[in-house]
Formats: C-alpha cells, sequence, structure tokens
C-alpha cells in the first residue's frame, strides 16, 4: 500500500532522512520545517496525509500545538500523527496524547521500524 505522508521538522537532515526512508518504501512523502508551515501545507495539499510525523521541539509552533491545531480540523480528525523527536520524559509523551498523538518514536530513528509504525498506524 502506497501511504501519502506528511513529515513536519525544523532540521532539514531529519526531513531529508524521513524522506529517504519512506519514499524508499514506496511512500509520497511532503515535508514542512515546523508547525506553521506544516498547517499550511496541510491546507494546500490536494489529497489528504494517510498519516503526520512531527517533531515536538520546533519555532513559530511546536509539535503539541501543531497536533492540537492538526485535530480542530474535520477532516484531519483522525489522520494518524506519530511524533518523531529526541526527547523521551513520559511527562512529554502524555502530553502528545493528549493533544491527540496516535504515537511516539525517539531519534535517531529506524528506517524499517518506522515503516511498520505508520503501516501499522494507517491499518
Amino acid at each position: 500500500m502506497s501511504l501519502n505522508v506528511l513529515a513536519v521538522d525544523d532540521s532539514r537532515t531529519m526531513r531529508d532522512m524521513v524522506k529517504l526512508s519512506l519514499s524508499a518504501a514506496g511512500m509520497s512523502v511532503t515535508v514542512a520545517e515546523d508547525g506553521v508551515d506544516g498547517l499550511r501545507v496541510l491546507d494546500e495539499m490536494e489529497t489528504m496525509p494517510d498519516a503526520i510525523i512531527s517533531d515536538i521541539n520546533m519555532p513559530r509552533l511546536d509539535g503539541f500545538g501543531f497536533i492540537e491545531a492538526v485535530r480542530k480540523i474535520d477532516h484531519l480528525r483522525a489522520v494518524p500523527i506519530l511524533v518523531l523527536t529526541t526527547e523521551s520524559a513520559p511527562e512529554l509523551k502524555a502530553r502528545a496524547r493528549n493533544a491527540g498523538a496516535t504515537g511516539w518514536i525517539v531519534k535517531p530513528f529506524d528506517p524499517q521500524k518506522l515503516v511498520k509504525t505508520l503501516q501499522m498506524v494507517t491499518g
């Protein structure tokens, strides 16, 4: 199954790594550089993403704010959102879950695990 994924991260290197890893698995990847850009890109996407990957620590709008904003958009309310971050504190995971995140992956990530997780959360 070919998935359409939006990856939001302020690190160009991380965006490139995610895009390369997921593209190699046959997925279509759109990228955004922070939460504000992610919302803009979502608004302009012709096809709704099957899943969203978001960093937490980003300028202008962090991952928590981005996730909360996405969950307020009716047609995106059920889209799985994976957090991909260097953070691993339980309180941050709980905050992301309360904001509407589906899962949490700590950087550096294993490309195969990321692909499998995306396939799992998208059914």
